[in-house]
């Protein structure tokens, strides 16, 4: 589908006007943008989430459909990451497609990932592939998903067959997507959604509650980083977390500290045996003597009930790397608005804080913004726009926004503004 990006360059959002100095990146930086199979491909059909988006009761606001159709736009959408001036791209690859049924894995399917691939190789895009991004195989999610012990077994199989058939076009690998989360949904609506797929030991991975998938989840990596290392000793593996910047509320302290090391610590730990700690930021949170506090009142929000707080990346970026003890890329990183001169302040004001903490010595390897189109936002569907690039979602037309060409013209001077 066409694009606008040269209608596009004449009116690019100005950055506000204040002092700054630039800070020169490393040379192999990078600087990328971000996808999810399901989010973007359409038609996953074979996956728990489609299951539950097309339930009569579902939790979901709209069922996923043909989202962007990443699927078979794939080789038109690479160029154009390649052209705004990105030089990585971050996909998953969706197990439901590659394995189906269990043990039984479609060449054709891996065929098509090859290609996403090689797309990537020819527009010089270095990329990141995610193996688990929130989504699973039905089969998986009915046997318990991560609630069950044996899910290192198959998870592994998975990671393996992937990196068998396209590990050496893969430059860094994730094994799963934020895998610290599980919102713990509304118990009843998910007792409903059992009921009607028929099987009490579903789980799917983004409502899992029992507090022993975050072990199995732990496992799960470290089956597949070791099944992977087996094949391609030399491939850059690691997971991401979904880390927000926990700070003490006015007049506390101690709470989030306390709160932080409970939640991300057994995580970051795990991590020294990888090869790097992917980092996915939107937002604060403050704690009190009584827990999580609710954003100030005065607070802007974004689309996600998010508190806007561009300098949140800063510090999680400083606490995995010292946690961690490994370098740190950046996964995701973005928000959820309609204003896109916002899109652009944060994008400036979370780069800021990346800087200072490069400055101070952070082993940090790259940039990968959330996200490259407006796509799927699971159970809030469509309405939250993420993306640098809109999409209409009759033509699939894609239209780059000002927040595309600002932080492309970014990556390609490999500098970023600190304000002084």
């Amino acid at each position: 589908m066409g694009t606008a990006l040269g209608a596009l360059a004449s009116v690019a959002a100005p950055v506000a006007a204040q002092p700054r100095r630039a800070m020169a990146m490393r040379r192999d930086f990078l600087w990328g943008v971000a996808t999810a199979a399901h989010q973007v491909e359409g038609n996953n059909v074979n996956s728990d989430s489609w299951l539950l988006e097309n339930l009569s009761h579902s939790l979901f606001t709209d069922p996923s459909g043909d989202a962007c159709d990443h699927y078979h736009l794939y080789e038109s959408d690479i160029a154009m990451v390649a052209k705004l001036g990105f030089n990585s791209y971050r996909f998953s690859i969706e197990w439901a497609r590659i394995e189906p049924v269990p043990g039984r894995f479609s060449l054709a399917e891996i065929a098509h990932y090859g290609r996403m691939l090689d797309a990537c190789k020819r527009h010089g895009l270095k990329t990141v592939v995610t193996l688990h991004h929130f989504t699973s195989p039905l089969w998986f999610a009915r046997s318990g998903g991560f609630e069950n012990p044996e899910a290192p077994e198959a998870f592994a199989r998975y990671a393996a067959k992937v990196v068998e058939h396209l590990g050496d076009r893969i430059d860094w690998l994730c094994t799963i997507n934020e895998a610290d989360l599980g919102f713990g949904p509304i118990p009843r609506a998910m007792e409903r959604a059992a009921a009607a797929i028929g099987s009490d030991r579903f789980a799917f991975f983004l409502t899992s509650i029992r507090p022993e998938a975050k072990a199995i989840v732990r496992a799960c990596h470290v089956a597949a980083r070791k099944a992977i290392a087996a094949l391609r000793p030399g491939l850059p593996v690691g997971y991401t977390l979904a880390m927000s910047d926990f700070q003490d509320a006015p007049g506390t302290s101690g709470h989030a500290a306390e709160a932080r090391a409970k939640r991300y610590a057994p995580f970051l730990e795990l991590a020294r045996d990888d090869a790097f700690i992917g980092v996915q930021t939107y937002t604060r949170e403050q704690y009190g003597e009584k827990g999580k506090l609710a954003p100030p009142r005065d607070a802007p929000r974004t689309q996600m009930g998010y508190e806007y707080y561009p300098a949140a990346l800063g510090n999680t970026v400083r606490y995995a790397a010292e946690v961690a003890r490994v370098p740190v890329l950046v996964t995701e990183n973005g928000i959820g608005t309609q204003d896109d001169a916002q899109r652009i302040a944060y994008i400036d004001g979370a780069l800021a804080g990346l800087a200072a903490a490069i400055a101070d010595g952070v082993d940090v390897r790259g940039y990968i913004h959330w996200s490259l189109f407006d796509n799927f936002e699971w159970m809030l569907g469509y309405r939250p726009k993420f993306g640098l690039v809109a999409v209409d979602r009759e033509t699939q037309k894609r239209t780059p926004k000002p927040s595309a060409l600002h932080l492309g013209k970014i990556a390609r001077m490999n500098r970023i503004d600190r304000a002084t």
